[in-house]
C-alpha cells in the first residue's frame, strides 16, 4: 500500500480529480514494480531492472520490490540478438503496481499502441514512470515528457528534441528525476537511476549496499556528464589513484585539499585535477562534496547524532554548511530528511 507521503505527492499530481482512474489502494502491494516488454527491447536494461527490483534484497530482512513483467498481451517477445523473452503478464498489471520501468527499443513502431495508452492510465493514477535509453522515445510518444526535462542516449537526443518539440531535452546527463518521470541515458546509465530510486524509496545506506553487490559505484550524480572523454587507463598510476579515492572516504571528515589528495597519488596538482575530471566526469570538490552528503545521509538514517555532529563527522565542520550544501543536493534540510526518512521507513 502506498504510503501517506506517496499518496500526498499523488493528489498534487491530479490523482483522484475528476476524469482519473485509480485503482483501490487495498489490491496495490507496496512498492510493486512493472517492466513493459516488447520486441526490439534491450535485454542488457531488462537484465539491470530484473537484477536491481526481483533480485537478492543488499540488506537481510527489508521488504524489497515484488517485480512483473508485462506486455501488451501474454507471451513471447523477442528482444535485441534475437533472444525470445516469456512474459506472463498483460497490461492490467498495471492497475496495481507503484512504477512502470520502461526499457530502450531499437523500433518505435514495434511498440504496440496498447502500451502508450497503458502507460497513460497507469501515470494518471499516480503512478511513477521510468524509462531506460531510448525508452524516453515510448514516453515522449505517450505525452508523458511534455513540458519536462529528460534525457536518453547522447546520439539519440537531438532526434529525441526534433520529434517531440514539447520536450525539454538534456543531452549532457546521466539521469533525470523529474518526480513521478524519471528518464536515464545511455545503458549503464540506468544503473545510476535504478540506485538512484532505490536511495529515495530505502535510503542512502541501502543503495550503498545494493551498489558493493553490484560491484559498481554507489553514486554517480543525475548531473554527471554522459560522455567522460579519457578514461583512465589500469596502471600502477591508476591504482595510486584509486587508493586515493579510496582514502578520502574513509577520511571525509577531514579537512584536505587539492595538493595533499595530488601528493598521496603521485602526482602534480594540476595532473591530479585533470585526470580526476577525465575518469569521474567532475571535479575533486564536487565528487569530496557529494561523497560528504551521502555520508550524512547515511548518518541520519542510522544513527540519532545531533545535526551538529552529523555535520562535523561528515566534513562540513558546521550544521549551517552542512544545511546549505545538504540542501543544494537534496532539495531538503537534513533534519526534514531524518523525519521524512523514518517516517517512511515506519510506514
Amino acid at each position: 500500500m502506498r504510503d501517506k507521503t506517496a499518496n500526498a505527492a499523488a493528489a498534487r499530481r491530479g490523482v483522484g480529480k475528476p476524469g482519473s482512474r485509480r485503482a483501490p489502494a487495498t489490491k496495490r502491494p507496496r512498492r510493486a514494480v512493472a517492466i513493459l516488454a516488447y520486441d526490439g527491447l534491450s535485454p542488457f536494461d531488462l537484465g539491470v531492472a530484473c537484477e536491481v527490483f526481483g533480485g537478492i534484497p543488499p540488506v537481510p530482512g527489508v521488504p524489497w520490490y515484488s517485480l512483473s513483467l508485462c506486455g501488451a498481451v501474454p507471451g513471447p517477445v523477442t528482444a535485441v540478438g534475437g533472444f525470445v523473452i516469456q512474459v506472463p503478464h498483460g497490461l492490467d498489471r498495471l492497475r496495481y503496481v507503484d512504477m512502470v520501468i520502461v526499457p530502450p527499443t531499437e523500433q518505435l513502431e514495434r511498440v504496440p499502441t496498447q502500451v502508450f495508452e497503458a502507460l497513460r492510465r497507469a501515470h494518471a493514477r499516480g503512478v511513477r514512470v521510468a524509462s531506460f535509453c531510448t525508452g524516453a522515445f515510448v514516453l515522449a510518444e505517450a505525452g508523458l515528457l511534455d513540458g519536462r526535462r529528460a534525457t536518453t542516449h547522447w546520439s539519440e537526443c537531438d532526434d529525441l528534441a526534433r520529434r517531440y518539440p514539447r520536450v525539454s531535452v538534456d543531452p549532457a546527463v546521466l539521469y533525470v528525476d523529474e518526480g513521478d518521470v524519471l528518464t536515464s541515458a545511455g545503458s549503464a546509465a540506468s544503473i545510476d537511476l535504478c540506485l538512484h530510486i532505490v536511495r529515495q524509496d530505502y535510503g542512502a545506506e541501502v543503495a550503498s549496499q545494493l551498489a558493493r553487490q553490484l560491484v559498481v559505484s554507489p553514486q554517480r550524480d543525475g548531473g554527471q556528464a554522459q560522455f567522460i572523454d579519457t578514461p583512465m587507463p589500469v596502471l600502477a598510476s591508476s591504482n595510486l589513484f584509486a587508493q586515493t579515492v579510496a582514502w578520502l572516504q574513509q577520511h571525509l571528515g577531514e579537512q584536505v585539499t587539492v595538493d595533499e589528495l595530488a601528493a598521496r597519488a603521485a602526482m602534480s596538482p594540476r595532473t591530479f585535477a585533470r585526470r580526476f575530471l577525465a575518469s569521474t566526469g567532475t571535479t575533486p570538490y564536487q565528487w569530496l562534496l557529494r561523497e560528504r552528503v551521502l555520508f550524512a545521509q547515511r548518518l541520519l538514517e542510522t544513527t540519532d547524532l545531533p545535526i551538529e555532529l552529523v555535520a562535523a563527522k561528515s566534513g562540513f565542520g558546521t550544521a549551517g554548511a552542512m544545511r546549505t550544501y545538504f540542501r543544494r543536493a537534496i532539495s531538503t534540510s537534513p533534519q526534514t530528511y531524518r523525519r521524512a526518512f523514518k517516517d517512511r521507513r515506519a510506514s
